[in-house]
């Protein structure tokens, strides 16, 4: 082989050392750090974004709780006989939405209801598809380890510079239907959502198909359709529902002046995640403690003390649904007072029992969502008022 030959080939083959010393080094410096599960570990998240992660780790700030059940003990009754009625808390921060799950006294025998509690059964479900909602609790929790965190809302997009990403399958089902909807709302949305468990693989489901089925009326009727309820009540026969934490629906239902209205098309980011200097804020809080928020609020709102005007707007809709609740109370135990009695038919009991049913949801349809009003006032009180049409048709049934 002559001298010409051999440094060619000398040469190829340090190119080609050369090539996969880069592609090693390239392939080795892409590879992010990850838990066992596979999620890419807050801490490389905190080295990426140093402040946007200190701002979410300040959600731990709020660690206050009210005790729903001593503020408002009609309830205890409404709930009777099912976990809501043992303990139901206001929501903490998310720093503790896996401590609080794990700790709370409502029994939890299925796994399904960590849905929105850590990125690590959002990953499982991800990676197992819908077996995973059947599985038991007690099997799971030992294998989760964080809270709600990067994950839910980015997946491991972290590159991407907060690209959001959908990885609740209940919503990316749906996704064509929320094609207007902004990512700011949706990422929020996959869990401040109205859902419920199906019966034959317990996977949690939204009982809609499209935006125009945000209505509670409309939801209503879909679990009538397909013969739902969460729990049936001993005391009075009702099969009844629970309603979860319709944020996203109310912000989008009818009334709704923050997502609605042309003119500002607010976000949930909008509202609860101020901007600040190169960054958004991810300490979630209410516009009335940030004056950034509030200056937000300040476009559509000029010249208004909003710190005196949404209190005045959730007091409004507290003293009514405090009004509403203790009447469904007063009826709940007149059911149950005619189904014991033995001087009903049960085609009567059941007439009672259907206006029994659609006034609870209503009810807590507006109780349980978390603004108090401040969403959407229009469908908080619509609620309210039909609440109580059924409440009053109820009443005339007995004898």
């Amino acid at each position: 082989m002559s001298a010409k030959n051999k440094k060619l080939l000398v040469n190829a083959a340090i190119g080609i050392v050369m090539a996969a010393a880069v592609f090693a080094v390239s392939f080795f410096a892409t590879k992010l750090p990850t838990y066992d599960n596979g999620i890419v570990t807050e801490e490389y998240w905190a080295k990426q974004y140093p402040e946007i992660a200190a701002s979410y780790a300040a959600n731990a700030e709020n660690d206050y709780c009210v005790e729903y059940l001593d503020q408002d003990p009609y309830l205890k009754n409404i709930y009777e006989g099912y976990g809501f009625a043992i303990q139901y808390g206001s929501a903490k921060g998310h720093s503790y939405c896996l401590e609080d799950v794990t700790n709370t006294a409502r029994p939890h025998a299925l796994a399904n209801c960590l849905t929105c509690k850590t990125a690590d059964y959002t990953k499982l479900v991800n990676d197992q598809g819908v077996s995973a909602y059947s599985l038991s609790f007690d099997e799971v929790r030992p294998s989760m380890m964080s809270s709600v965190g990067c994950y839910n809302c980015h997946a491991n997009e972290v590159a991407k510079n907060g690209q959001l990403v959908v990885t609740h399958d209940y919503v990316l089902e749906n996704m064509d239907a929320y094609a207007d909807i902004p990512a700011e709302t949706l990422s929020c949305a996959q869990c401040h959502i109205e859902y419920y468990f199906k019966p034959d693989t317990k996977a949690t489901s939204v009982p809609y198909s499209d935006v125009a089925g945000f209505d509670p009326a409309a939801m209503l009727e879909y679990y009538n359709s397909i013969d739902f309820a969460d729990w049936t009540q001993e005391s009075t026969g009702a099969r009844l529902l629970k309603a979860q934490h319709p944020e996203f629906e109310t912000f989008y239902g009818e009334g709704g002046k923050h997502a609605n209205n042309p003119a500002a098309k607010l976000t949930c980011a909008d509202c609860h995640m101020a901007k600040e200097d190169g960054y958004t804020s991810h300490k979630l809080e209410s516009p009335l403690e940030n004056e950034k928020l509030l200056a937000r609020c300040a476009e559509c709102h000029p010249g208004v003390d909003m710190t005196t005007f949404v209190p005045l707007v959730q007091k409004g809709v507290i003293a009514r649904e405090t009004k509403v609740g203790e009447a469904l109370s007063e009826l709940k135990d007149r059911l149950a007072e005619a189904n014991q009695s033995g001087e009903y038919t049960e085609d009567e009991l059941n007439l009672i029992r259907d206006k029994y049913r659609s006034a609870q949801w209503f009810f807590d349809f507006c109780y349980v969502e978390n603004s108090e009003g401040a969403h959407n006032s229009t469908l908080a009180y619509n609620c309210l008022s039909t609440a109580e049409e059924y409440i009053a048709a109820a009443n005339e049934l007995f004898k």
